[in-house]
């Protein structure tokens, strides 16, 4: 009789369909073993059943990449060293959201280890991590103290994996909404740099070759974690604490390095980290991208737990662990290179040439399965879609406001737009001294030594705009996200992708994927930023409700060795120009904008408009103000608009300034909206300004100077607002160790 029941199917999330499928693989029913592989390698987690058909719309190939998705991480090429050796960057971003619910610190932290993994897996040494965050609100009645618990429990855990594996961590985003405070969101991006002729593969080559295990023993921790992660959460969800993995990034450096050294040695042939569904993963994924087979005995997996059977074994998520596939003859240089670093290694098995995945246990073989169907042709399933879910109205409310400066506070004392230093400040993010522009700022810029140039990094997501309107509320930040690098003089050489939504079974939810996955495409398309890799996290509700569409974008670019502009004002004197105008018409809807959301407390309407051409313009004159020293600070216009722009700037050196503006605009939608392709540059060269905005058909617009202690913004000779700026940045500096340790409402 066979121990596969239908209750256990189920309990396994296999549907009937998709049993018959493994049923007609296998050529016969499936053990419990070979079920639970199939379950986790299947799983929305693993295989993309929901999304891989609308996945394929995106751009993957451009000038600079050397490897798209399908690999660990995508590749770049960045340049070359003095001696003609070919440098490249190795990137990608994941998510750990359900994790981090059920148990924030590990939760979050095992993301950052299996991020980083990625990583090195591929040859490249990490050198930078950043991280998308999103949680509910801090201030809710009754969900505030566990999204304070679980803000606090991830923070701590991506500064602990990070600082002590030694990685900085260089910049992100941290936002906060209602819909996130069942299913927190926790993306995390690592960038690695490799000589081209050293990169690795995951792949199982030559017949023969020897497995070898590396890293950390085998427990039970993780086990049907990838599983977990293509559900949403229920009632039932306090059960699956035991899911979640426990890292240890001590160990994790110790693993770069010694595979990283025998790397070197020329006898690895192929390598892939255990990551979602441990071992099963990497050995049935190796085989199908080599069109080879593995066997392995878990009689020689390390182990710290007594009695492990092989479900158990094949299904743990236990971290810090490698598969690598060594060249016949050479596999004691491996062994040895890990014996010095103090870590298991050992040779669990071999290539085959018959395609299958064959696991035995003491000589027994206790799951047969072809590789390739296993990894790569799992049910790809074209999911009904009609409108995407929004309830939020059309028509805006009447509002006018009576106190502009109130408003100004008012956002600099929220939890979206606040100080975010409390955060960054656990992290080290100087550690290996490439840092040049760390947290805080537009982008990120790193010195790659190895090749005399920089690079800057930037990640961008705005769910409330995604809600109104998924399509054009990422064509909007896939822009923003260009402009970020603009702002610092880089120029965009790929992009990577971590696509969170609700449940794909919903067609309210499947049509929110595909507009968000169309305009992706559309943006990267045009803006020349191929997507290398990334990954999508569905699912992401709890009780039916779901998180607002949370696409986020990763772009990376190159620069020369520059003294890129920060954000803040340096000097008073200065001339401010606006690069990219005012905004005019659909430009300036205000429903989404952080002013709706933080002063009105309303959210209503479409994203602005976007016009694509004239974004690009602006990027243009914004990398070279920035390449050519024409500028001291250059800044781009997102959340909170024009006044909270210049609120930002004013913050680093406490410098002032006074603007005259001459627009036929309210004034709520001049100082808030937040229309695209607009940098607010500081300059002591005006004309050289001027000349290049002119000639890459940008408008600048010069709209007043630095100087004094105030911010005065004025329009047609009439005053708008008038702030302190030590005032404004005491409140905004504050603003989120009060929302973390009172919880209670902060008035402007």
């Amino acid at each position: 009789m066979s121990e596969v029941t239908p209750e256990i199917v189920a309990a396994h999330s296999i549907t009937p369909g998709e049993y018959q499928r493994i049923v007609s693989i296998l050529g016969r029913e499936p053990n419990l073993a070979e079920l639970g592989i199939f379950s986790v390698m299947w799983s929305e987690h693993c295989s993309y059943k929901s999304s891989r058909v609308h996945l394929k719309k995106l751009p993957t190939r451009g000038r600079y990449v050397v490897q798209g998705p399908g690999e660990n991480a995508g590749i770049v090429t960045l340049g070359h060293d003095a001696e003609g050796n070919e440098w490249c960057i190795a990137f990608k971003i994941e998510s750990h959201n359900h994790p981090s619910f059920i148990e924030p610190f590990q939760g979050a932290a095992t993301g950052v280890g299996g991020i980083l993994r990625d990583i090195f897996t591929m040859g490249a040494r990490p050198i930078a991590v950043m991280d998308a965050l999103r949680f509910g609100p801090l201030d809710d009645e009754t969900a505030g103290p566990r999204n304070r618990r679980i803000l606090d429990g991830v923070v701590h855990g991506i500064a602990h994996y990070g600082n002590c594996f030694g990685v900085p961590t260089v910049g992100g985003e941290t936002m906060f909404e209602p819909s996130y405070s069942g299913n927190p969101l926790i993306n995390v991006f690592a960038l690695g740099i490799a000589r081209r002729d050293r990169l690795f593969y995951g792949r199982a080559c030559g017949v023969g070759n020897p497995v070898i295990y590396v890293g950390a023993k085998t427990g039970r921790d993780g086990i049907h974690g990838a599983t977990m992660a293509s559900g949403e959460f229920t009632e039932e969800t306090k059960q699956k604490r035991p899911n979640v993995q426990v890292g240890d990034p001590f160990m994790e450096k110790l693993l770069l390095e010694a595979c990283l050294e025998a790397m070197e040695t020329g006898a690895v042939a192929g390598i892939q980290d255990m990551g979602a569904a441990g071992l099963t993963c990497s050995t049935c994924e190796m085989g199908s991208r080599a069109g080879t087979g593995i066997e392995i005995d878990l009689m020689h997996v390390p182990q710290r737990e007594t009695g492990m059977t092989p479900y158990e074994i094949m299904l743990s998520e236990s971290q810090e662990r490698m598969l690598l596939v060594a060249h016949q003859g050479r596999e004691q240089e491996v062994l040895g290179v890990f014996r010095k670093w103090g870590l298991d290694a050992r040779i669990v098995g071999h290539v085959t040439g018959d395609g299958m995945m064959r696991v035995r246990n003491h000589g027994a073989v206790v799951a047969e399965i072809p590789a390739r169907p296993l990894a790569d042709e799992a049910p790809l399933y074209h999911r009904p879609f009609t409108k995407p879910l929004r309830e939020a109205p059309v028509e805006a409310p009447p509002f006018a406001s009576s106190d502009l400066a109130a408003d100004l506070f008012t956002l600099a004392a929220s939890q979206d737009l606040c100080d975010k230093r409390w955060i960054w400040e656990q992290y080290d993010f100087m550690v290996r001294t490439n840092t040049v522009i760390g947290p805080g700022a537009d982008a990120a810029v790193l010195r790659i030594k190895e090749t005399g140039t920089m690079i800057a990094m930037a990640l961008d997501g705005n769910g409330r705009y995604c809600y109104l309107d998924p399509r054009q509320g990422v064509r909007l930040l896939v822009a923003e996200c260009a402009r970020n690098l603009a702002c610092v003089g880089a120029e965009p050489v790929g992009a990577t992708n971590n696509l969170n939504f609700g449940n794909p079974e919903r067609p309210e939810i499947m049509a929110q994927i595909v507009e968000a996955v169309e305009g992706m495409a559309e943006a990267c398309a045009f803006f020349e930023t191929p997507i290398t890799g990334g990954n999508v996290s569905l699912y992401n509700e709890t009780l039916g409700e779901a998180v607002f569409p949370t696409p986020v974008i990763g772009l990376v670019g190159a620069m020369p060795l520059i003294e890129p502009p920060g954000i803040g004002f340096r000097a008073p004197g200065r001339d401010l120009y606006l690069i990219g105008g005012i905004g005019h018409a659909g430009e300036t809807r205000m429903g989404g904008t952080q002013y709706a959301k933080q002063v009105l407390r309303a959210l209503w309407g479409f994203p602005p408009e976007i016009d694509f051409e004239f974004e690009k313009r602006v990027h243009s004159a914004a990398r070279e103000m920035a390449r050519s020293g024409a500028v001291e600070s250059a800044h781009d216009l997102s959340d909170g608009g024009l006044a909270w722009c210049l609120a930002e700037c004013s913050f680093p050196f406490e410098i002032g300034a006074r603007i005259s503006l001459d627009s036929s605009l309210r004034p709520e939608l001049l100082l808030f909206h937040e229309g695209p392709s607009r940098v607010l540059v500081s300059t002591q060269k005006p004309a050289l300004v001027e000349q290049i905005a002119a000639r890459h058909g940008a408008p600048a617009l010069r709209i007043g100077e630095t100087g004094g202690g105030e911010l005065v913004l004025s329009n047609r000779g009439s005053e708008l607002l008038r702030a302190s700026v030590r005032e404004l940045k005491q409140r905004w500096s504050t603003a989120l160790e009060q929302w973390l340790h009172a919880g209670q409402e902060i008035h402007a």
